[in-house]
């Protein structure tokens, strides 16, 4: 069929996510790991939200971008994961026409957004380790909120273009998007008209977006790795390294998946290979942030020990109250 015409002749009126496979089965036996995952995921992400915001000792810039990412993890997982696992319970995988496109502009705005954010919080592990005389002066209350605001801005408004640019274009048919979720280029291959600055532009804005903070974000542990390595002592670099490694982690893993999925020519032969690394920084990424920063962080283990011991006291405090008046 053809349909050459943009906008007006748009025949398909929803689409059909294939997953991980076609048969039922294997959307039944990836319900319990997925359910598992995004209940942790949430858990652990409210946890650090929580606790940055009670705790005063964290109240500093490297805690505030890293309460704001957790934030972006919710939002980021629950634009994705909830409909996998009612697709999975109902056997349904089709999504309507307009659902597919909110679920891919959020999707990638949240992406980008988390481009953004990363490379802030390597440039404040930069003034931190590199500039620590002027880190407390360059790294104010009002630039923390400016830096988090201008990431969650740009990441909307850079795939605002893109979402507009891909509604343009005709769908005819076939419906079926050989994903997980709805994404650009999954949903560029289903368009029956020309679609070349489509994809000409999401390569474009793609670079934007991930491929400039990523730069930035390498510049600033090129120089951070520099001012590490001029330090005289085992333990003064140790101590220096351990408060980016958390971060550093979290960025190998980010943008080395993104980088394979985005940034390789899609081929037939790596197609599942493909799903499993956006799987990767869909996924699993937004429930590896909060575990990588609670595990290696002595500040946030620290808070959690202390909230841990007010419930406990919360806890027998009342006991006691309670055997008190039953008395």
């Amino acid at each position: 069929m053809s349909c050459n015409a943009r906008g007006n002749q748009t025949h398909v009126t929803e689409f059909i996510l294939l997953g991980f496979g076609e048969l039922p089965e294997q959307h039944l036996i990836l319900f319990l790991p997925f359910l598992l995952i995004y209940i942790v995921t949430m858990t652990g992400n409210l946890l650090i939200l929580a606790l940055v915001v009670a705790d005063q000792h964290l109240h500093t810039p490297m805690y505030f971008f890293l309460g704001s990412l957790s934030f972006l993890e919710i939002c980021y997982t629950s634009n994705i994961l909830p409909r996998m696992l009612a697709s999975a319970v109902t056997g349904n995988r089709s999504i309507s026409f307009h659902g597919c496109f909110v679920q891919y502009y959020f999707f990638g705005c949240f992406a980008a957004t988390e481009c953004y954010l990363l490379a802030v919080m390597s440039y404040d592990r930069y003034l931190a380790i590199c500039k620590p005389l002027h880190y407390t002066a360059l790294m104010n209350t009002r630039v923390c909120l400016q830096l988090v605001t201008g990431s969650w801005i740009s990441g909307f408004l850079s795939n605002s273009i893109l979402t507009l640019l891909i509604a343009s274009l005709s769908f005819c048919g076939p419906n079926e998007i050989d994903h997980f979720f709805c994404d650009s280029f999954p949903m560029i291959k289903l368009s029956c008209s020309n679609s070349h600055i489509e994809r000409l532009m999401t390569s474009f804005m793609a670079c934007v977006t991930s491929l400039i903070p990523f730069m930035l974000t390498l510049a600033s542990y090129i120089c951070i790795i520099t001012t590490i390595m001029k330090i005289p002592s085992t333990t003064g670099r140790k101590k220096a390294f351990s408060t980016c490694s958390s971060h550093l982690i979290v960025v190998t893993l980010f943008y080395g998946s993104i980088i394979f999925v985005y940034g390789i020519p899609q081929k037939k032969t790596l197609k599942h290979i493909t799903k499993v690394f956006s799987a990767f920084f869909t996924i699993l990424t937004p429930i590896l942030n909060p575990l990588i920063y609670s595990l290696r962080n002595k500040e946030v283990k620290e808070a959690l020990k202390k909230a841990m011991h007010k419930v406990t006291g919360f806890k027998k405090g009342f006991l006691i109250s309670q055997k008190i008046a039953s008395g």
